[in-house]
């Protein structure tokens, strides 16, 4: 059995009949190059929208709010999770707690110990 690497160093024109077979299976848009179909109106469109984006993150990332006396940025109050257990009152990252502190109202340790048999 011929590997692919026996294959391109025997057969030269293995690319142009690799292709070919990719066109025939796929349609000829599996092989265009993507750059034959973008026009100069995309480009100064996709520059536009990446400009915009740029600034809308520029502004974003800078945006500070006061909060409880400090000035914190923005985009660290987006979360309204609360974090910290109201039972062992223990802060943590882990999802699954933060699963059991919207469903249960408490981590998932003082889950175990206190609720889960009394159900």
């Amino acid at each position: 059995m011929k590997t692919l690497k026996d294959l391109e160093k025997h057969d030269p024109v293995y690319v142009a009949k690799l292709e070919q077979a990719i066109r025939e299976k796929y349609g000829e848009e599996a092989v265009t190059n993507p750059k034959a179909l973008w026009t100069k109106e995309q480009e100064r469109d996709y520059l536009e929208q990446k400009e915009e984006l740029r600034e809308k993150k520029k502004h974003n990332k800078f945006e500070k709010i006061e909060h409880e006396g400090f000035l914190i940025k923005k985009k660290l109050l987006t979360k309204d999770r609360e974090r910290v257990c109201p039972e062992c009152e223990l802060y943590s990252f882990d999802e699954r707690d933060d699963l059991y502190m919207i469903k249960h109202g408490c981590c998932y340790v003082c889950y175990i110990k206190h609720f889960e048999d009394r159900e």
